[in-house]
């Protein structure tokens, strides 16, 4: 075989590999579109199917949403990996189906891998900033504008006729969603005294709060310090491989506390507070799976001023999107 035919096979090949990575791509994100679609009707009506067209209409703003906030996440990381000349994958979509009886987002996110090593400290810094970045940007556009467009009573009333009965809520199980420093600033903020807002335990009603306070949750679960999160880069590209490897050994600590903290309240009914038995659950996760040390980077020089200001913006991001109990589930 010539020189010439060689080349032409290989380019042939990897053509049709990138036409199947395409497919993947774009089949990925479709089979998501539907899950969290489903998910968003779920969520709004609180019914679990099956459904119309009609009704599957409903669940359209939840969906667009969510996934407009997971897709500038990821493109973030994306194009700061090109930018650096590093070989990225498109995102991969991950759908989750509704399961009945367990609660669901839809989708579990999405993720990109590089294919080509990273080798320098401030092309890892941007990579890994990139992504929590350009989705907490688009998380607070969704929160924001669902903060401003609250509707009337008469929503709440439509899904929850006796809402406001006495009897509401005093039987059944309770789903509450926790309180950040963000989201409550933002009600101080944006609710005007006298208009009516829905609690914690009912915002997963209103698709705009529901998947802005899912972007935070996620935020604050993707920005911890450990290992190769997202957190875990900014954190090695700040600080070294020996202090992050300390907060990363700090964070698994207080996440393993509230876990247990969590299970004490779930099973035991020690009433303390805070805690949630999913951070017991993501410690363990933490530890096995993606570990707590950041593999070594070739090429470590301290970062500029403008990247370290950027650094520990994340982590403030971090701190205000953190929940210590996200989710509260219980018998009542």
């Amino acid at each position: 075989m010539s020189d010439y035919q060689t080349t032409f096979s290989y380019q042939l090949n990897e053509s049709k590999k990138k036409k199947k990575n395409y497919l993947l791509h774009i089949g990925l994100f479709i089979v998501t579109f539907i899950t969290t679609t489903i998910a968003g009707v779920q969520w709004v009506t609180g019914h679990p199917g099956p459904y119309t067209l009609e009704i599957l209409t409903l669940g359209l703003p939840y969906s667009l949403s969510i996934l407009f906030i997971i897709t500038c996440h990821e493109f973030g990381h994306y194009f700061a990996a090109k930018f650096h000349k590093v070989d990225a994958t498109l995102p991969y979509y991950i759908p989750f189906p509704s399961v009945p009886g367990f609660i669901n987002f839809g989708t579990m996110g999405a993720v990109i891998r590089t294919k080509s090593p990273v080798n320098t400290n401030k092309a890892m810094f941007d990579i890994g900033a990139a992504g929590p970045i350009a989705g907490f940007i688009a998380c607070l556009i969704i929160l924001i504008y669902g903060l401003m467009n609250v509707p009337g009573v008469e929503y709440i009333l439509a899904i929850h006729p006796d809402y406001f009965s006495p009897e509401y809520g005093k039987t059944g199980i309770l789903l509450e969603f926790g309180d950040t420093l963000l989201f409550s600033f933002f009600r101080f903020l944006f609710v005007e005294e006298g208009q009516f807002f829905p609690p914690m335990s009912e915002i997963y009603h209103y698709p705009f709060l529901c998947v802005g306070w899912f972007g935070l949750f996620i935020t604050a679960m993707n920005m911890m310090p450990v290992g190769q999160l997202d957190g875990g880069h900014i954190s090695y590209s700040l600080f070294g491989e020996d202090l992050h490897y300390k907060i990363a050994v700090v964070t698994f600590t207080f996440l393993f506390l509230l876990g247990i903290i969590g299970l004490l309240e779930a099973y035991f009914g020690v009433v303390i507070g805070f805690g949630w038995t999913g951070w017991l659950f993501w410690a363990v996760v933490l530890f096995f799976v993606i570990k707590l040390k950041h593999p070594p980077i070739p090429d470590y020089k301290p970062l500029d001023s403008k990247r370290k200001f950027l650094g520990y913006l994340t982590f403030f991001i971090f701190l205000i999107s953190f929940s210590p109990a996200p989710i509260i589930l219980r018998i009542v």
